[in-house]
């Protein structure tokens, strides 16, 4: 194998067969030793927590399989904490990974209701949806882009982008439902997607600490969230 990229959370690897390997690391970001998905650095250590969040991805690419929607997931080996995925053109630009982050709402929150909360109100449901687009840029604050947008910056067609708005739909739906089944409710969730033998995909993986989860009201912590969906 040869390292090809060092990330915050994930090492990237290049497999001798054309795939790629990822390995789950137990670096968290955060801040003053507190764990925070939103945080652009590592922050702490917490043993074992790579595993688990690999385990949820395998959990969920698993289930995106049964219901036909093809992703960059190959297999995995949860014990040491790697996964075997398809090689994919990522979107946007960003040292190995992708530059730009899908992002599904179903109740208004966040930098939502901070971008447009004097036209609607936080914990707002949003019945069918909304899918919006951000590239990872931190000095720029993570800047929105439209469908417009990435077609006129040639970061791709406006095939690519239905494709994947209605993948982005679908996979929210199984993640959302399927939280449901446990007692929980599914506010928002980030995504990745990347290009595969002229396909739009998904990549990276589905972890607690991209997506906003409450129970009963309250938001349930990324790390409790982990242990609900592993331990079920």
């Amino acid at each position: 194998m040869k390292l090809t990229y060092a990330g915050k959370t994930k090492d990237v690897y290049a497999l001798e067969n054309g795939n790629v390997l990822l390995k789950f690391k137990d670096d968290c970001t955060g801040k003053d030793g507190v764990f925070d998905p939103g945080e652009n650095s590592v922050g702490l250590t917490i043993d074992g927590i790579g595993k688990a969040n690999l385990q949820t991805s395998v959990y969920y690419f698993e289930l995106l399989k049964k219901a036909g929607i093809k992703t960059h997931y190959v297999s995995a080996d949860i014990e040491n904490a790697t996964m075997e995925v398809l090689p994919a053109e990522c979107f946007g630009k960003a040292q190995g990974g992708n530059g730009l982050e899908v992002i599904c709402r179903l109740v208004a929150t966040g930098s939502f209701i901070r971008r447009y909360g004097e036209y609607i109100k936080d914990g707002t449901v949003i019945p069918n949806g909304y899918v919006e687009c951000t590239f990872k840029n931190d000095a720029k604050g993570d800047p929105l882009v439209t469908a417009e947008g990435l077609e006129v910056l040639g970061v791709m067609t406006p095939e690519m982008f239905k494709s994947m708005k209605e993948q982005t739909l679908k996979i929210t739906r199984i993640v959302a439902d399927d939280l449901k089944t446990l007692g929980l409710d599914l506010w928002d969730i980030k995504f990745e997607f990347g290009y595969n033998n002229g396909e739009v995909i998904l990549i990276d993986e589905i972890a607690s600490g991209n997506m906003r989860v409450y129970k009963d009201g309250k938001i349930v912590d990324p790390i409790q969230l982990t242990k609900i969906i592993n331990n079920r």
